[in-house]
């Protein structure tokens, strides 16, 4: 005989949805119900399959990860990636240079501002060939 209690669907839903740093009332909107609602299915242990569906595709997840949402799976994720151990050397550091992206941002609202500029121009021009015309 098992002992092992049923998983909680609705703390499931409450514990990945506080994960990925939603409000209740965005996963409402999401699904197109209530912020009670979604505080209803929080409380309960199971939800239908369709709600779960639904649920499920608004908080970016397969139905699945929220039926087997475990967190001690997490922790362990979280424990057997992060070591603190000096003498294993791994690279956390950027893949690119933030001035680079800097220096292209600004290169593209240069680029933008320089086309309203243009546009603000030919607008001139259009409207002084309509004045002359008059």
């Amino acid at each position: 005989m098992s002992t092992a209690k049923p998983k909680h669907i609705g703390r499931n839903i409450s514990r990945i949805r506080e994960l990925k740093d939603m409000k209740q009332e965005a996963l409402a909107i999401a699904i197109g119900t209530t912020q009670q609602s979604i505080s209803i299915i929080e409380g309960s242990e199971s939800v239908d399959d369709e709600k779960l569906k639904a649920i499920a595709e608004a908080l970016g997840v397969p139905a699945e990860v929220i039926r087997n949402f475990s967190e001690e799976a997490v922790f362990n994720i979280i424990g057997n990636t992060y070591n603190d151990d000096s003498s294993s050397i791994k690279n956390y550091n950027c893949t690119f240079n933030p001035l680079d992206k800097l220096i292209e941002a600004i290169e593209k609202n240069e680029q933008l501002y320089e086309r309203l500029i243009q546009v603000e121009k030919d607008k001139a021009v259009y409207l002084e060939k309509l004045l002359k015309e008059k």
